[in-house]
Protein backbone atom coordinates (compact mmCIF):
# COMPACT_ATOMS: atom_id res chain seq x y z
CA UNK A 1 0.00 0.00 0.00
CA UNK A 2 1.34 3.71 -0.77
CA UNK A 3 1.38 5.72 2.32
CA UNK A 4 -0.17 8.66 1.55
CA UNK A 5 1.08 11.81 3.30
CA UNK A 6 -1.35 15.08 3.50
CA UNK A 7 1.16 17.79 4.75
CA UNK A 8 0.97 21.78 5.40
CA UNK A 9 -2.45 21.17 7.68
CA UNK A 10 -3.17 24.51 9.52
CA UNK A 11 -6.75 23.40 11.28
CA UNK A 12 -8.61 20.21 13.17
CA UNK A 13 -11.23 20.12 10.50
CA UNK A 14 -8.60 19.77 6.82
CA UNK A 15 -6.42 17.22 9.66
CA UNK A 16 -9.86 14.89 10.14
CA UNK A 17 -11.30 15.07 7.03
CA UNK A 18 -7.52 13.96 5.19
CA UNK A 19 -7.77 11.05 8.00
CA UNK A 20 -11.75 10.56 7.31
CA UNK A 21 -10.30 10.31 3.52
CA UNK A 22 -7.55 7.35 4.00
CA UNK A 23 -4.50 9.80 4.65
CA UNK A 24 -1.66 7.66 7.01
CA UNK A 25 0.19 10.91 7.64
CA UNK A 26 -0.66 14.35 8.00
CA UNK A 27 2.33 17.24 8.15
CA UNK A 28 2.52 19.98 10.07
CA UNK A 29 5.21 22.93 8.57
CA UNK A 30 7.05 24.60 11.81
CA UNK A 31 9.47 26.49 9.66
CA UNK A 32 8.34 30.33 7.80
CA UNK A 33 5.70 29.42 5.15
CA UNK A 34 2.15 30.79 4.27
CA UNK A 35 1.17 27.29 6.16
CA UNK A 36 3.38 28.01 9.22
CA UNK A 37 1.85 26.83 12.72
CA UNK A 38 2.52 27.17 16.25
CA UNK A 39 2.55 24.07 18.40
CA UNK A 40 -0.10 24.93 20.88
CA UNK A 41 -2.30 24.62 17.34
CA UNK A 42 -0.78 21.37 16.65
CA UNK A 43 -1.37 20.30 20.06
CA UNK A 44 -4.90 20.85 19.66
CA UNK A 45 -5.01 18.73 16.12
CA UNK A 46 -3.53 16.06 17.41
CA UNK A 47 -5.68 14.95 20.01
CA UNK A 48 -8.68 14.80 17.52
CA UNK A 49 -7.13 13.12 15.28
CA UNK A 50 -7.63 8.88 15.58
CA UNK A 51 -5.28 6.49 16.65
CA UNK A 52 -2.85 5.14 13.36
CA UNK A 53 -2.53 8.20 12.10
CA UNK A 54 1.49 9.62 11.61
CA UNK A 55 1.57 13.26 13.14
CA UNK A 56 5.24 14.49 11.10
CA UNK A 57 6.80 18.16 12.47
CA UNK A 58 8.25 19.63 9.16
CA UNK A 59 11.43 21.55 10.33
CA UNK A 60 14.27 23.78 8.22
CA UNK A 61 17.45 24.23 9.63
CA UNK A 62 15.78 24.13 13.34
CA UNK A 63 18.03 23.17 16.45
CA UNK A 64 17.84 19.84 18.24
CA UNK A 65 16.70 20.81 20.91
CA UNK A 66 13.45 23.28 19.93
CA UNK A 67 12.86 20.55 17.60
CA UNK A 68 12.56 18.12 20.76
CA UNK A 69 10.95 20.35 22.76
CA UNK A 70 8.41 20.97 20.08
CA UNK A 71 7.75 16.92 19.60
CA UNK A 72 7.14 16.44 23.60
CA UNK A 73 4.83 19.48 23.62
CA UNK A 74 2.89 18.33 20.40
CA UNK A 75 2.67 14.19 20.45
CA UNK A 76 4.24 14.50 16.97
CA UNK A 77 5.54 10.71 16.25
CA UNK A 78 8.36 11.72 13.60
CA UNK A 79 10.42 14.84 11.98
CA UNK A 80 11.13 16.04 8.34
CA UNK A 81 14.09 18.07 8.30
CA UNK A 82 13.91 20.19 4.63
CA UNK A 83 16.65 22.20 4.99
CA UNK A 84 20.55 21.77 5.23
CA UNK A 85 20.91 19.04 8.28
CA UNK A 86 23.97 17.42 8.20
CA UNK A 87 23.78 13.23 8.79
CA UNK A 88 25.10 14.17 12.18
CA UNK A 89 22.49 16.56 13.13
CA UNK A 90 19.51 13.90 11.72
CA UNK A 91 21.17 11.34 13.98
CA UNK A 92 21.40 13.57 17.26
CA UNK A 93 17.48 12.94 17.29
CA UNK A 94 17.65 9.17 17.38
CA UNK A 95 15.64 7.52 18.78
CA UNK A 96 12.75 9.70 17.32
CA UNK A 97 11.56 8.55 13.25
CA UNK A 98 13.33 11.11 11.04
CA UNK A 99 12.93 11.75 7.18
CA UNK A 100 15.51 13.43 5.29
CA UNK A 101 14.00 15.94 3.19
CA UNK A 102 15.96 16.30 -0.38
CA UNK A 103 15.51 19.13 -3.21
CA UNK A 104 16.05 17.59 -6.03
CA UNK A 105 17.47 19.28 -8.91
CA UNK A 106 20.31 17.24 -10.42
CA UNK A 107 21.88 14.10 -10.25
CA UNK A 108 24.12 15.49 -7.68
CA UNK A 109 21.48 15.68 -5.07
CA UNK A 110 20.42 11.85 -5.65
CA UNK A 111 24.20 11.14 -4.81
CA UNK A 112 24.07 12.85 -1.44
CA UNK A 113 21.80 10.47 -0.50
CA UNK A 114 24.34 8.31 0.24
CA UNK A 115 25.42 10.41 3.51
CA UNK A 116 21.75 9.68 5.22
CA UNK A 117 21.88 5.73 4.83
CA UNK A 118 20.99 5.17 8.10
CA UNK A 119 17.63 6.59 8.30
CA UNK A 120 14.56 4.83 7.64
CA UNK A 121 13.33 6.94 4.22
CA UNK A 122 14.41 10.40 2.08
CA UNK A 123 11.51 12.79 0.59
CA UNK A 124 11.82 13.82 -2.54
CA UNK A 125 10.84 17.41 -3.58
CA UNK A 126 11.37 19.92 -6.22
CA UNK A 127 14.36 22.51 -5.83
CA UNK A 128 13.10 25.77 -6.35
CA UNK A 129 15.54 28.42 -5.48
CA UNK A 130 14.22 30.56 -2.10
CA UNK A 131 11.53 27.88 -1.39
CA UNK A 132 11.77 24.52 0.84
CA UNK A 133 8.74 23.51 -0.25
CA UNK A 134 4.76 23.76 -1.07
CA UNK A 135 5.83 24.76 -4.45
CA UNK A 136 3.65 23.21 -6.91
CA UNK A 137 7.13 22.62 -9.11
CA UNK A 138 7.77 18.96 -10.35
CA UNK A 139 10.80 17.27 -10.51
CA UNK A 140 12.35 14.97 -13.28
CA UNK A 141 10.73 11.47 -11.85
CA UNK A 142 13.65 9.78 -13.50
CA UNK A 143 15.72 10.81 -10.42
CA UNK A 144 13.43 9.36 -8.04
CA UNK A 145 13.79 6.32 -9.76
CA UNK A 146 17.06 6.44 -9.37
CA UNK A 147 17.29 7.07 -5.70
CA UNK A 148 15.77 4.06 -4.87
CA UNK A 149 18.46 2.16 -5.83
CA UNK A 150 19.90 3.65 -2.28
CA UNK A 151 17.51 0.69 -0.95
CA UNK A 152 15.46 3.36 1.35
CA UNK A 153 11.69 4.24 1.60
CA UNK A 154 11.45 6.80 -0.97
CA UNK A 155 8.41 9.33 -0.55
CA UNK A 156 7.80 11.72 -3.29
CA UNK A 157 6.76 14.83 -3.54
CA UNK A 158 6.58 18.38 -5.53
CA UNK A 159 3.90 19.45 -7.55
CA UNK A 160 1.60 16.42 -7.40
CA UNK A 161 -2.05 16.45 -8.35
CA UNK A 162 -5.05 14.23 -9.03
CA UNK A 163 -4.09 14.70 -12.40
CA UNK A 164 -0.22 13.75 -12.44
CA UNK A 165 -0.47 11.09 -9.26
CA UNK A 166 -1.35 7.97 -11.51
CA UNK A 167 1.59 8.67 -13.34
CA UNK A 168 3.64 9.34 -10.93
CA UNK A 169 3.03 6.31 -9.15
CA UNK A 170 3.53 3.97 -12.47
CA UNK A 171 6.83 5.91 -13.16
CA UNK A 172 8.74 6.17 -9.31
CA UNK A 173 6.40 3.06 -7.92
CA UNK A 174 7.26 4.75 -4.14
CA UNK A 175 6.90 3.83 -1.05
CA UNK A 176 4.55 6.86 -0.16
CA UNK A 177 3.26 10.36 -1.93
CA UNK A 178 3.35 14.17 -0.29
CA UNK A 179 0.72 16.47 -1.16
CA UNK A 180 0.30 19.79 0.13
CA UNK A 181 -0.39 22.53 -2.80
CA UNK A 182 -1.95 20.56 -5.06
CA UNK A 183 -5.02 19.87 -2.79
CA UNK A 184 -5.55 23.17 -1.48
CA UNK A 185 -7.88 25.96 -2.58
CA UNK A 186 -5.38 28.39 -1.06
CA UNK A 187 -1.84 28.15 1.09
CA UNK A 188 -3.12 26.55 4.51
CA UNK A 189 -6.43 25.37 3.35
CA UNK A 190 -7.33 22.06 1.98
CA UNK A 191 -9.77 21.34 -0.94
CA UNK A 192 -12.03 18.76 0.21
CA UNK A 193 -12.45 17.30 -3.23
CA UNK A 194 -9.01 17.78 -4.20
CA UNK A 195 -7.96 16.08 -1.14
CA UNK A 196 -10.83 12.68 -1.31
CA UNK A 197 -10.11 13.03 -5.74
CA UNK A 198 -6.19 12.60 -4.85
CA UNK A 199 -6.54 9.73 -2.10
CA UNK A 200 -8.97 7.62 -4.27
CA UNK A 201 -6.78 7.38 -6.88
CA UNK A 202 -3.86 6.45 -5.01
CA UNK A 203 -6.28 3.52 -3.62
CA UNK A 204 -7.47 2.70 -6.93
CA UNK A 205 -3.69 2.35 -7.89
CA UNK A 206 -2.97 0.17 -5.22
CA UNK A 207 -5.75 -2.06 -5.91
CA UNK A 208 -5.02 -2.68 -9.63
Amino acid sequence: MTIVKICGITNIDDALFAAECGANAVGFVFAKSPRQVKPEQVRKIIEKLPPFIAKVGVFVNDVPSHILKVVKETGLTSVQLHGEEIPEFCASLAPLSVIKGIRVGSEKDIKMLSAYDFLQAYLLDAFVKGQRGGTGKVFDWKLAVLAKKHGKHIILSGGLTSANILKALKTVKPYGVDVSSGVESKPGKKDKKKVRDFIQKVRRYDAR
